[in-house]
């Protein structure tokens, strides 16, 4: 078997890999990347994309009752299912041409295969044997599979897009982002909607944001069951009953969808045999550089244990390629203060630690700053939710550590804020900036005495 030489391997097509492989190339590097699937990965195929699409679809339904309520003579009509996801479809398709041609105009080698480490920098893939003095494992992850007896009745989150019409009745088994994602969606799209969390919502965000949230969601009419861990599903006729391990036996339900997380893809590409380093559970261990227990062998994304978040994929990989090929040797991403967005309804956005956090590192340092209020948007509507902001500040100047927003719009608001907080905002630069009004974002840089 000839042997194909490279300056880098990418094993793993999605966000990240795309990201390594695409900087790589740009320095005049030979590239290969590999790919038995779809490109883009999760977030394009059955994660980001498709999951706002179906966000924007269920915002639209919820506008047309807020149309009513201002005045709007309308008669509301449901989503055509089939039809919107021609459209979201077409959408993911044009990005999967967009990247094919990406990577043609750059010389990247696509090989639409999985590859095998193998020993001597090597990796074996279809038939062929590829060299590179740097491999890149950016293989993702996949939705967790429980013993769970009747586990198999349900669906996960990436059979979620494969729904053709709207279920009547919906279970949900779990209270992570992706449970709390889905609840909202099929529940603004107008379907029933029951979820089932072992613990508390959205673990490992701020709670008191997170108790908002779970309260907001119950007040549009979902129907949250706390510390109530399913232990088996079964069939009745065309419909699902649930056991829980209280006891009680909730259902029927037309759909059951198990959100329970997430496990990476670390198995069945020849890991073990390279001796790269995992946690229990399966992760890629790396450190702040990429770099693996392997020298030469590099991780990033869902694969290793850092944060599962999509631009943070693509921005470790482009520096990782900055550092190998660009000249650039201390380039490596910044794990602190990373906005994300959960797309629940409402939103929740976030950046930096939450209140738990800071008071486990600063102690009696900590200053919060709260308020909540009705936008302007539902007020003048009988949907008069709460939007809620918090300011998590240390210190006698104030630092900003941790923002967190919960209501319309807080998805588009985040940024900004978070490249002043990155920037090392104390709370007196909110003071004084001039307020925008009348928006919701005012209400950031209006926040009066602290709350505790």
């Amino acid at each position: 078997m000839a042997v194909e030489d490279f300056d880098l391997i990418v094993i793993g097509a999605g966000s990240g890999g795309l990201g390594t492989a695409l900087r790589a190339a740009k320095y005049g590097v030979r590239v290969a990347l590999l790919e038995p699937r779809q490109l883009g990965g999760t977030c394009v195929n059955v994660g980001c994309v498709p999951k706002k699409a179906m966000w924007y679809a269920s915002q639209m339904a919820e506008a047309q009752d807020l149309a009513a309520d201002y005045g709007f003579a309308l008669t509301k009509g449901a989503l055509d299912w089939p039809r919107f996801i021609v459209h979201r479809q077409g959408y993911i398709d044009r990005i999967h041409e967009s990247y094919r041609l990406n990577l043609e105009k750059h010389g990247v080698t696509l090989i639409p295969a999985i590859g095998r480490l193998s020993a001597g920098r090597t990796v074996l893939v279809a038939g062929r044997e590829l060299r590179a003095p740097h491999t890149v494992i950016a293989t993702g992850g996949r939705p967790r599979r429980l013993e769970t007896p009747g586990f198999e009745i349900g669906m996960d989150s990436d059979g979620f897009f494969d729904l053709r019409k709207l279920p009547a009745h919906t279970a949900i088994v779990g209270g992570g982002y992706i449970a709390v994602e889905l609840a909202g969606v099929l529940r603004a799209l107008g379907g029933e909607v029951d979820m089932y969390v072992r613990g508390r919502l959205m673990g490992g965000f701020d709670v008191e944001m997170a108790d908002a949230l779970g309260e907001t969601m119950q007040a549009h009419g979902i129907r949250i069951h706390y510390h109530c861990q399913i232990v088996s599903a079964q069939r009745r006729g065309e419909q699902v009953v649930l056991d829980c391990d209280s006891g009680s036996q909730p259902g029927p339900f037309d759909a059951l969808i198990w959100a329970v997380g997430r496990d990476p893809n670390s198995d069945g590409a020849g890991f073990d045999l390279a001796g790269i380093a995992t946690d229990p559970a399966g992760h890629i261990l790396t450190d702040e550089w990429q770099n693996t227990s392997v020298p030469g062998i590099y991780a990033l994304g869902d694969v290793t244990n850092g944060k599962a978040l999509t631009p943070v994929a693509v921005a470790a990989g482009r520096c990782l390629s900055d550092r190998l090929f660009g000249g650039k040797p201390q380039a490596k991403i910044s794990y602190d203060l990373i906005p994300s967005v959960v797309f629940s309804h409402p939103p929740l956005a976030t950046v930096g630690l939450s209140e738990e956090e800071a008071r486990e590192q600063y102690g009696d340092d900590v200053h919060i700053f709260r308020q909540a209020f009705t936008p302007m948007q539902l007020s003048l509507s009988s949907r008069a939710f709460k939007t809620v902001v918090k300011l998590i500040c240390v210190g006698d100047d104030e630092r900003i550590v941790g923002m967190h927003i919960l209501g319309p719009s807080a998805d588009e608001m985040l940024q900004g804020f978070a490249v002043a907080i990155k920037m090392g905002a104390r709370k007196a630069d909110l003071d004084a900036t001039v307020a925008i009004h009348p928006t919701s974002s005012e209400e950031l840089v209006l926040l009066g005495a602290r709350t505790r």
